[in-house]
């Protein structure tokens, strides 16, 4: 198996956006500016290449909306560095996106901060462009309304770049700064970023370079990683994604499924929630019954995993795994309503694995439940028809081991 990684953190940056809920594209924005401020600066196509995929990477720290809320609502704010600690941490674990750790991790620091620590030149430089172009998206944001970039930023635009210019020396570097400007200074800058064109550019960008191909090894590292950012939207999701994927992973090897076959299973396990950080953790952290309008956002989630799924993995069958497991054999699951014949043995596989999670780990509305009752809950679910007994049947020749999974 083989992914793309440029396309692969195109298509990951699309899920960070989900987090906003109602915010897309900040992070592409980001990155645009940032590859044609460095292109300003006259730095060497590939590090203004670096900077277009550090910047569509700069937020992979928040998961949580109230969190995007505060990146594209305010300047500076206090608890700023979290996101920033955490995205580093993550990428610092998974070898193929190691190289931007440390951007991230500086990427909210102001320029006189940054000059007093002990870091590498071009590091420094490299995280405060990215803070510089975050900024400008922010005085930006108020031009948009719905897909659309109102004409009057055709006029306007100068106050934002006098705004940037005034926190040079303070926030911001004095050259990026004027490489800032030299790039702003065209109305093309900021059309550019209009809703309507700004995928063509990345998409522009993608072509550019030397593509880099992943192996399967690669592939479950960045699945790893996206895992810990879903797991992190709430404290009754922590590694569920994780779990599920180990679970899942032992039961088809149990069923005898081998090698990347095997390792393909994983990463269905690792991804099959990816779209619920579209889902508000209001909704997620609700103790009580959801209401018609907070059970869609919640039905839709394994829809959104399938589509992000196919577009990492095309031509692989990881996207129909993952976003079937809210099907049932009796065809009245979501969001396909399929029929058993037309459920892989992977999706009933993964399935079960998530059934048998979620019925281990602590929820809102509930304590984690013993051994006992989990297989008891997941043998009247196959009694009825709405699981493959005969993954249950494998669960059953592995509960302890699925179990130790589950909650040590």
């Amino acid at each position: 198996m083989k992914i793309n990684l440029q396309r692969t953190i195109s298509t990951l940056t699309n899920v960070l956006d989900f987090v906003g809920t109602d915010e897309f594209q900040h992070s592409k924005r980001v990155a645009l500016m940032a590859a044609k401020i460095a292109s300003a600066m006259n730095w060497p196509q590939l590090r203004c290449e670096r900077m277009l995929y550090a910047g569509m990477l700069l937020d992979c720290g928040v998961s949580r909306a109230k969190e995007h809320r505060a990146i594209t609502e305010t300047l500076e704010w206090e608890g700023a560095q979290n996101h920033c600690l955490r995205g580093a941490d993550y990428l610092a674990t998974c070898p193929p996106l190691a190289e931007y750790s440390g951007v991230v991790r500086w990427h909210h620091t102001r320029w006189e901060a940054l000059l007093l620590e002990n870091i590498d030149d071009e590091l420094r430089a490299e995280s405060n462009l990215l803070f510089l172009a975050d900024r400008t998206d922010f005085l930006l944001a108020p031009y948009f309304v719905g897909a659309s970039l109102k004409n009057e930023i055709l006029w306007e635009y100068p106050e934002i770049v006098e705004r940037i210019s005034g926190l040079g020396g303070t926030l911001f570097a004095p050259q990026l700064v004027e490489a800032f400007r030299r790039a702003a200074s065209r109305e093309s800058f900021w059309l550019d970023m209009d809703p309507a064109y700004i995928e063509d550019h990345i998409e522009y960008h993608l072509h550019r370079g030397n593509q880099i191909e992943l192996d399967t090894v690669g592939a479950l590292a960045i699945a790893r990683l996206f895992a810990r950012i879903v797991d992190t939207k709430s404290i009754y999701t922590l590694d569920h994604s994780t779990r599920v994927a180990s679970i899942g992973r032992l039961l088809a090897e149990a069923s005898g499924i081998r090698a990347e076959h095997l390792d393909m299973v994983e990463i269905a396990g690792l991804l099959h929630d990816i779209g619920k950080l579209r889902v508000p953790e209001e909704i997620i952290d609700k103790p009580g019954p959801l209401t018609r309008e907070e059970r869609a956002f919640v039905m839709r989630h394994s829809y959104d995993s399938g589509h992000i799924l196919g577009k990492m993995f095309p031509g692989q069958p990881i996207a129909e795994w993952a976003s079937m497991h809210h099907e049932n054999l009796l065809g009245t699951g979501y969001p396909y309503r399929s029929l058993a014949p037309d459920i892989p043995r992977e999706a009933r596989l993964i399935a079960v694995a998530d059934i048998f999670h979620a019925l281990s780990q602590e929820r809102p509305y509930r304590g984690h439940m013993a051994k006992s009752e989990v297989i008891s809950r997941i043998d009247s679910l196959s009694a009825q028809g709405r699981i493959d007994p005969e993954m249950v049947k494998l669960l059953h020749s592995q509960l302890d081991r699925c179990y130790a999974l589950a909650v040590d």
